[in-house]
């Protein structure tokens, strides 16, 4: 299989390659603004360098893993598109041009335009999240099927900015598409974690009726955890915080109230670096199945949306029906 990385930085250096480099069968083209940051990377891992964008997707490869930061995205998402590339798997969020902490409603118009026409050349597109592959995630999932919790009610959460677009999409993953908007941002902008942005508490109901709320933020101190979630389901109740915290269950039906560690041998930094080479072998298992990728690029856009419904939200003091007011129509 040939994978081609647009974007050689940290997280690509750090997290996705050294998983990469470990899986059978893998030829690695690498392409980055500095060529010098690629051709590290091409004599750590292994691989070629290319000199232009165009080079990798007159290559060919089987997909391109578009990992450079986000607020250049759009434009090396545009460029490779020229191109008619097979499969675009993309980092989060889709595209952010003033950083992750602040989406903005034109984010969104330009998130649908790379999607839009990634479907009109029949391209297939893929996120990361991989939040959704940290081992409590993956435990939530698999004991609401196996205690049979139902479907997600209420949500409640608060997020430092660091990862809101993941407790965004973990919001989606477990409670479906959001109905109806509504939020209010503070006045004092926090700093934290390289993000500024003003505290905003927003609140939401689901497509099933269910409803949320989760406060994002860039003042929580990051030596905690970054996110806690609390997921009430028909049936029973999982809350979980941070990369490598606790899991509490409580099973309505068997009227018990468990809990659910990781191994401490694991820092929070590990399960961190684990869930990308978790995310990328899952997506390249469907590439290599001609399966569906595991986390398609429409959860990109969805993420978008909830954002920009968010700052319209907060601009106009009104709720918002994202649907109606941000189409995901491709």
């Amino acid at each position: 299989m040939k994978v081609a990385i647009a974007g050689v930085g940290n997280v690509a250096k750090g997290s996705y390659l050294p998983s990469l480099a470990k899986r059978s069968g893998i030829e690695l083209l690498y392409w980055n603004r500095t060529r010098d940051k690629a051709a590290a990377a091409a004599a750590q891992f292994g691989g070629t360098v290319v000199d232009q964008l165009s080079d990798l997707t007159a290559a060919e490869p089987d997909t391109i893993l578009v990992l450079t930061s986000e607020k250049c995205r759009y434009e090396v998402a545009k460029e490779l598109l020229a191109g008619k590339p097979r499969r675009l798997f993309f980092e989060k969020p889709l595209v952010a041009r003033n950083g992750q902490a602040n989406v903005t409603e034109e984010d969104f118009a330009l998130g649908r335009e790379v999607l839009q026409e990634a479907a009109k050349i029949g391209c297939e597109t893929a996120m990361v999240f991989n939040y959704r592959f940290f081992e409590q995630s993956l435990r939530a999932a698999a004991l609401r099927e196996e205690r049979k919790l139902g479907p997600l009610v209420q949500v409640t959460g608060l997020v430092n900015y660091a990862c809101w677009s993941h407790s965004i999409d973990m919001v989606h993953h477990f409670g479906g598409e959001i109905e109806r908007i509504s939020a209010l941002a503070g006045s004092e902008i926090r700093t934290g974690a390289g993000n500024t942005s003003p505290d905003a508490a927003v609140s939401f109901t689901f497509r099933n009726g269910g409803a949320g709320t989760i406060l994002g933020t860039a003042g929580t101190k990051t030596i905690y955890p970054f996110f806690e979630l609390c997921l009430s389901f028909a049936n029973g109740r999982i809350t979980f915080r941070g990369l490598d915290g606790d899991m509490e269950l409580l099973d309505y039906a068997k009227s018990v109230h468990e809990s659910f560690s990781i191994s401490r041998q694991w820092s929070r930094w590990d399960l961190y670096n684990q869930s990308f080479g978790k995310s990328a072998n899952a997506y390249l298992d469907a590439v290599a199945k001609g399966d569906p990728p595991p986390v398609p690029g429409m959860a990109g856009l969805r993420e978008l949306q909830f954002e920009a419904a968010m700052r319209k939200s907060i601009r106009t003091g009104l709720p918002v029906t994202p649907d109606t007011d941000f189409p995901c129509d491709l």
